[in-house]
């Protein structure tokens, strides 16, 4: 098993990278998200890898930080979701909007990703509800409806303020998902009260 690869980047295409690592070129399948983190061609990168071996195939996929790749792991374990439809939820989504999703159970913010039909986001939600909630970090509570788990970060700061001001966490969660989450906790704040006004007045 190829735990990480430590190199020279020295190509990139869409959803792919090549590690140079002693000589050796590595070609790893991606995501946007790393391949915007990895920076220009030359540069010294470190991704954590995945191996899957088919009959008909070798495929390394390689990402950026840990969460992304576990967040990769989860998604492979769905029936009908392979290396390329993962690449292609975790290219449109970070980790923790993805676990937003799930967690809230929005299947119909999940078909917006190419690829993926009703069906297949309905499976998604089913099979890996239950894993997100014991394991990211922004939802980690044995009562996702009735507790939230405040750690130091803007969508979990939100969502506890507003847990507070009498919103419930499956109203809060789809609006949130679609966020920046680089945006401060009081623009978050704003921004989630307004939407939640205007579904509430549509």
């Amino acid at each position: 098993m190829i735990y990480s690869l430590h190199g020279i980047l020295t190509e990139t295409a869409p959803n792919l990278a090549v590690i140079e690592c002693s000589g050796v070129g590595y070609a790893c399948r991606t995501t946007s998200t790393t391949l915007s983190a990895l920076g220009e061609i030359g540069t010294t990168v470190h991704v954590y890898t995945h191996l899957i071996i088919r009959e008909d195939a070798i495929e390394l996929f390689g990402f950026a930080d840990q969460n992304e790749l576990n967040c990769f792991r989860m998604l492979i374990t769905v029936s009908g979701i392979g290396g390329k439809a993962a690449l292609a939820i975790l290219s449109a989504l970070t980790p923790d909007k993805f676990a937003l999703l799930v967690a809230s159970g929005d299947s119909a913010a999940l078909t917006k990703v190419k690829g993926i039909g009703k069906k297949t986001a309905e499976r998604i939600i089913l099979d890996l509800k239950d894993k997100l909630l014991k394991t990211n970090p922004l939802l980690k509570e044995t009562n996702f409806h009735t507790s939230v788990s405040v750690q130091a970060d803007h969508f979990s700061e939100t969502i506890a303020a507003l847990v507070v001001l009498g919103y419930r966490q499956e109203e809060i969660l789809p609006v949130l998902a679609g966020l920046d989450e680089s945006l401060p906790t009081e623009e978050l704040i704003r921004l989630t009260l307004r939407e939640m006004g205007r579904k509430s007045n549509a």
